[in-house]
């Protein structure tokens, strides 16, 4: 993937006269991200345009990787739609960032749609797990060092002390480990620490998994460095040592009066304050409870409590063999995960649409002037369509009795449908799918279910094979397991306003009934 903008940018050198006037095709050339953004472009655009998706229908946006189809798209592009606030795989905005030719607009919906009265909301976690959540994040933008989206903050394991071995990994799609921290096979600065390196964009953060094979007392050195583009050399952010107790009084180490056992918490490089220090956010209520801890005199516990045993899933066996006992601080969300402060999902409240589309439409009027009349006719004659969907959505879900207006699913993206159409989003399905979910885990969904008397539960199609836990208690509890749709279109659903239309009917069919 790193080569890529390499190999594409001498495709575009080769041939810019081409890329320019396109002899095959004289319309202006949109690329959008996902397909919901392309449909949204399509209804703007008209016959004017030719709209093409970098991440296909039924691919999720999060984890997608560009191909060398994708990158020449770029290059051929007129304008540029994401919705980033950190949807996209990093990768695809690299590759979006590092081919579009100079002038060409890039404009990240979600963003800009803000000054077209889009509601944002805050993603704020649940923290109800027995133990604390322990990922990585980026905190301030590094604007003063020159940082943007397509800049990489490196943050390396350079050190561990412990009585066991130590792992930090994510589950990415399908359950396979992605190591960013192993304690057993030493760390190479010869390398840069490449082998124990997460990278993560400006102001992201990531959820992971932290296992342990022995208990007692581990510290854990990391520095951070900001790569602000491939020419350049990576710019110093800090170096810190981490302390775990595991399974051992975390009171009884030495000169640490702090200790982190519940809620969420990162390792956090702070690109504006050049250093590295733990943030925490015991209450779950974002930027408002958040505080900075100083990792010289804080402590992070692993209790006894989070003793699991190895799963007989080869692709665990690096913790051990099959049945052996490890101390793991859980991922707690499903699969890839790294995001920032504000849900990205806001096309799931029609009116956040209606902001996207009005940004579209002056965006293309600015690329395209003489098209500026059938433009505003377009989008005017879809605004309106988009207006009549919000009231049909509205009404819709409003026929589900209050008491039974519970989403319970798998992928974190219907914040906004929540909000806007009074649906309490309930649950999910494991905390932990990097290895078989815990008896505690399905204890608490399938308890959930219960006191709720919820009826149905909800799968989008693109993640149903990473499902497997939420269909086994649907079926232990005999409850419907009902389609909806979150990221990406499929066969069946090709069009926003079928999405919301079809969400809407699944929730309102599913849920009114009785169980």
């Amino acid at each position: 993937m790193v080569v890529l903008p390499l190999v594409v940018a001498l495709l575009a050198g080769g041939c810019r006269s081409e890329v320019a006037l396109s002899s095959h095709d004289q319309r202006v050339q949109v690329l959008t991200t996902t397909g919901i953004l392309r449909d949204l472009a399509r209804n703007v655009g008209g016959d004017r345009v030719r709209v093409t998706s970098m991440v296909p229908d039924g691919a999720d946006p999060h984890s997608y990787e560009p191909s060398l189809r994708d990158i020449r798209d770029v290059v051929y592009a007129d304008v540029a739609f994401s919705n980033y606030l950190l949807l996209e795989e990093q990768a695809v905005i690299k590759a979006l960032d590092a081919n579009l030719r100079d002038g060409v607009p890039n404009v990240s919906l979600a963003e800009g749609a803000v000054k077209y009265a889009a509601d944002i909301i805050p993603l704020v976690e649940d923290v109800s797990l027995d133990t604390i959540w322990l990922g990585m994040r980026v905190r301030g933008t590094g604007a003063a060092l020159g940082a943007n989206r397509s800049s990489e903050v490196l943050l390396s394991a350079t050190r561990a002390d412990g009585p066991g071995r130590m792992f930090a990994y994510l589950t990415e799609s399908f359950g396979n480990p992605s190591f960013y921290v192993d304690s057993g096979d030493g760390f190479d600065p010869a390398n840069g620490y490449r082998d124990d390196t997460a990278t993560l964009p400006p102001d992201a953060h990531t959820h992971m998994s932290w296992a342990f094979t022995e208990p007692g007392v581990y510290r854990l050195t990391m520095q951070a460095r900001l790569a602000v583009d491939p020419q350049s050399a990576p710019v110093p952010m800090g170096e810190q040592v981490f302390t775990f107790a595991v399974g051992v009084d975390p009171h009884s180490v030495p000169g640490m009066p702090e200790v982190l056992s519940g809620g969420h918490a990162d390792v956090t490089v702070d690109l504006d304050q050049r250093r590295l220090y733990l943030l925490a956010d015991p209450e779950g209520g974002g930027e408002a409870t958040q505080r900075v801890h100083d990792p010289a005199r804080t402590v992070i516990e692993v209790p006894n409590k989070a003793l699991l045993e190895v799963p007989g899933d080869r692709r665990f066996r690096f913790l051990g063999r099959p049945g052996t006992q490890v101390y793991q601080l859980p991922q707690a969300v499903l699969g890839k995960h790294v995001h920032g402060e504000i849900d990205p999902h806001l096309w799931q409240n029609v009116r956040n649409a209606i902001a996207y589309v009005q940004l579209i439409r002056d965006t293309l009027v600015g690329v395209d002037p003489e098209g500026a009349a059938d433009y505003r006719a377009n989008a005017s004659a879809y605004l309106r369509q988009l207006e009549e969907l919000d009231t049909y959505v509205r009404d819709t879900i409003a026929q589900i009795p209050p008491s039974r207006r519970h989403l319970v699913t798998t992928h974190d993206a219907f914040g906004y449908l929540g909000k806007a159409y009074d649906v309490q989003i309930s649950g999910f399905v494991t905390p932990n799918p990097a290895a078989e979910p815990s008896l505690a885990d399905r204890r608490r969904l399938t308890e959930t279910i219960r006191n709720l008397n919820i009826p149905a539960v909800f799968l989008e199609p693109n993640l149903a094979a990473r499902s497997a836990t939420l269909t086994e208690v649907a079926r232990e509890e005999d409850l419907q397991v009902c389609p909806i749709y979150g990221d990406a279109f499929d066969r069946d659903v090709t069009t926003y306003a079928e999405m919301m239309r079809f969400n809407a009917e699944s929730l309102r069919d599913c849920l009114s009934t009785n169980k």
